[in-house]
């Protein structure tokens, strides 16, 4: 059976929006949480980037649910060990609610201590490495690790959960997919690809969770909440690694400008067609995710926390039901 649950957009929204938001998304039926880990946002539109180890925090203070970062990357802005501190302590304030959702990167992000950025395949060695260093300080030992990335030293976590929080290993590809299945906990990707969750599970995720996504932008003006998708989150939409590689947020605005409207029109779900918002969810569950998150884009949050719960998360969990 599939869970439904609401995507947390640090880039976008205050600290206490995200607070507001995480209640209402309760009231309304979603089961989980999601929430996004960067140090900028995409673009200067978005407005917003707050610390998700300090909201987990807050989060653990105001809601019941699941909470996953979707997703983390634990390579060079913050150490493994440091990252595992973190995912600990969140764990331990979730009352074992709190899911580790680890991926390679961006540049957006990652850049920001005059790091090289290192190409995809030396990023996912270095992620293989991370989540060694990672799963021995989950039991709580004293860990010393010298390898080829990353260097530990007589290190403990003293503040450890009864059981380490899952790691569920990103990726768009087939190489991630395959990565994923041999050391994660459970995969995560952002479009409805049954051949990637095909590949994650014969590389050894067997039946370990699959995690989606996606963002639409709910309004009963279906164009002026096409505008306003195109305005917020128009780099969803650029093609191949340019998400990996730009530096900064105005890189991607340069970028950005090459996205039309019709371009997000054809990939989001905007307006207030209960039979397109259903289809859009549905599509993750045809291709066997277990998991999908979904963000509502733009200021009417009350809206579209309104219009799920009436509409939407009823049909998702019984297709007959007519509200």
């Amino acid at each position: 059976m599939t869970t439904y649950g609401y995507f947390l957009s640090c880039e976008e929204f205050t600290p206490a929006e995200l607070l507001s938001q995480a209640r209402a998304a309760e009231q309304a039926g979603f089961e989980a949480l999601a929430i996004s880990d960067h140090f900028h946002p995409w673009n200067d539109e978005q407005g917003q980037s707050s610390f998700v180890w300090s909201m987990i925090g807050a989060l653990s203070q105001v809601s019941s649910l699941p909470v996953t970062t979707l997703v983390t990357c634990p390579l060079m802005r913050m150490h493994p060990a440091v990252n595992a501190q973190a995912a600990a302590t969140a764990a331990v304030l979730t009352g074992g609610r709190f899911r580790f959702g680890l991926g390679t990167g961006e540049a957006l992000n990652e850049h920001i201590l005059g790091d090289a950025w290192p190409e995809a395949s030396r990023r996912m060695e270095m992620l293989e490495e991370a989540v060694q260093v990672m799963r021995r300080l989950f039991t709580g030992e004293q860990t010393t690790h010298r390898g080829t990335h990353y260097t530990v030293q007589n290190a403990r976590l003293y503040t450890v959960p009864d059981e380490p929080p899952p790691l569920y290993v990103s990726g768009f590809g087939p190489q991630a997919a395959t990565l994923a299945g041999r050391i994660g906990d459970g995969f995560v990707t952002m479009s409805p690809d049954a051949d990637l969750v095909e590949q994650f599970r014969r590389a050894g995720g067997g039946q370990k969770p699959v995690v989606g996504g996606l963002k639409v932008c709910w309004g009963t003006d279906r164009a002026q909440a096409l505008k306003t998708a195109h305005r917020l989150w128009a780099n969803e939409q650029l093609p191949g690694e340019l998400a990996q590689v730009l530096p900064t947020p105005a890189h991607f605005e340069q970028a950005a400008g090459l996205v039309t409207e019709d371009m997000v029109a054809d990939a989001v779900v905007c307006g207030d067609d209960e039979d397109a918002h259903l289809r859009a969810v549905r599509e993750f569950g045809g291709a066997g995710f277990d998991e999908v998150y979904v963000n509502q884009i733009g200021p009417d949050q009350q809206g579209f926390f309104d219009f799920y719960r009436t509409r939407i998360l009823p049909g998702l969990k019984d297709p007959a039901h007519q509200a």
